[in-house]
């Protein structure tokens, strides 16, 4: 594993950097997962393994360092992501953001529009947090209940309802940081993550889970010149369900014109 120390946050940010041959893709994790734990099984697949393949652990979250005065919103994880991106070296990359990291994605490729060849989602948040949504539910919290009671009470929950490997990826966060980020999810940002998206001059790929089909935004996206890609027997958490699916469709977005 791999550090980068975050200034503004005094913090490190810990990531994989896999080595290929062919462009790099930068792979964001959505809330309570884990670059480390989501992405290796996706990226050793026969359909990616050509490519580098960079998986960060955001600050907060993984193996990254959690300091309790960061302020954790989607535009500060894309601040640093964007100066973390020049000290690697990136000039040209493929960006790949899944749920929550989807809008981090959306809000860096803003910051690097020039070295961004093409932006893969994967069930994305393009809008403020809705009702049903896990950083919903986490924001209508206050905080310091949160902190204190409420995220110990997701992550067992998390267990108890079957959704094992969330649990076990959540546990290794910063409650500050779930709770941070699932505020900044709520309250969205102007223009939104879907606006920027459309905003984009580049190949654009969303990529649904079978599982979470039908989806409204199916249609609207591919009105938008968006290229569709579903992986099947999986839904939202694809990257467990099934990873070879996942390399799959991420390769061909790559392809995608």
């Amino acid at each position: 594993m791999k550090e980068y120390f975050v200034k503004k946050a005094n913090g490190i940010l810990r990531y994989h950097d896999f080595p290929g041959q062919e462009i790099p893709i930068l792979f964001i994790h959505g809330l309570g997962c884990a670059g480390s734990f989501d992405y290796p099984l996706v990226a050793a697949q026969e359909a990616l393994k050509k490519h580098r393949c960079i998986l960060v652990d955001l600050l907060g979250s993984g193996y990254s360092d959690k300091p309790d005065d960061f302020t954790y919103t989607v535009n500060d994880h894309a601040e640093y992501l964007a100066d973390f991106v020049t000290s690697i070296g990136l000039q040209s990359f493929v960006l790949f953001g899944h749920s929550l990291g989807g809008a981090i994605a959306l809000s860096l490729a803003t910051k690097c529009r020039a070295q961004i060849d093409r932006i893969i989602l994967s069930e994305a948040n393009l809008d403020k947090s809705s009702m049903g949504s896990t950083s919903k539910y986490i924001a209508d919290f206050d905080m310091q209940d949160f902190q204190e009671n409420g995220f110990s009470k997701l992550v067992q929950e998390s267990r108890t309802n079957g959704n094992q490997m969330w649990a076990a990826a959540l546990s290794s966060w910063s409650p500050t940081a779930a709770y941070l980020i699932s505020k900044s999810a709520a309250e969205g940002e102007e223009p939104s993550w879907r606006e920027l998206l459309y905003s984009l001059d580049c190949p654009k790929t969303f990529i649904f889970g079978e599982n979470s089909l039908p989806d409204p935004d199916l249609q609207v996206l591919n009105a938008h010149n968006i290229h569709i890609e579903v992986v099947k027997n999986a839904g939202h958490s694809m990257a467990w369900e099934n990873p070879q699916g996942l390399a799959w469709a991420i390769e061909q977005g790559i392809q995608a014109r």
